[in-house]
């Protein structure tokens, strides 16, 4: 499917902005560049999924994702999904070891807008269905500490998903 004109998205999204819903998006790092002022000027809370699906085989503090870090320091309004080792790993499982790093990076960095989740069913998985357990076996690796694993799983969903309607 080709992507449409960042008018046609914006439109989708300012409609969903009135019920003060949040927005999930899914793109590839390199079209973080250029979706830019797109991402950057939405006005509802942008969940994205798999942490813009950085490259794991280069350095976390590389060029590439040291721009989605920027993406979501810069605009509070981005949260991330810590999910897809089962996608983004080369090393693959049972660690998925070069996917750990970005994720605890996200976590350590951005604790009070990330969340957890497996991907599953795990759609479009053409090479293997993973274990969920041994994903779930990842969260001490990217959450260290008791605090950050309650962020990630229990706080920061419960803020995004019914906190916020309380208030509406």
């Amino acid at each position: 499917m080709d992507p449409k004109p960042d008018e046609y998205y914006r439109a989708l999204t300012d409609l969903v902005a009135e019920f003060g819903w949040h927005i999930v998006v899914y793109f590839e790092a390199p079209d973080l560049a250029e979706r830019w002022q797109l991402f950057t000027t939405l006005p509802t809370v942008v969940v994205v999924d798999h942490m813009g699906r950085p490259d794991v085989t280069k350095p976390v503090d590389g060029s590439g994702f040291a721009m989605f870090t920027r993406f979501m320091r810069e605009n509070e309004n981005v949260w991330s999904k810590v999910s897809g080792a089962e996608r983004l790993s080369v090393s693959g499982p049972p660690g998925y070891d070069d996917f750990i790093p970005f994720a605890r990076h996200v976590v350590e960095l951005f604790p009070y807008r990330v969340l957890w989740g497996t991907d599953w069913p795990h759609p479009n998985m053409k090479s293997h269905m993973p274990d969920d357990g041994a994903l779930v076996d990842l969260i001490p690796r990217i959450a260290g500490t008791g605090e950050l694993q309650r962020r990630l799983l229990v706080d920061n969903p419960q803020h995004l998903y019914w906190e916020n309607w309380e208030t509406r």
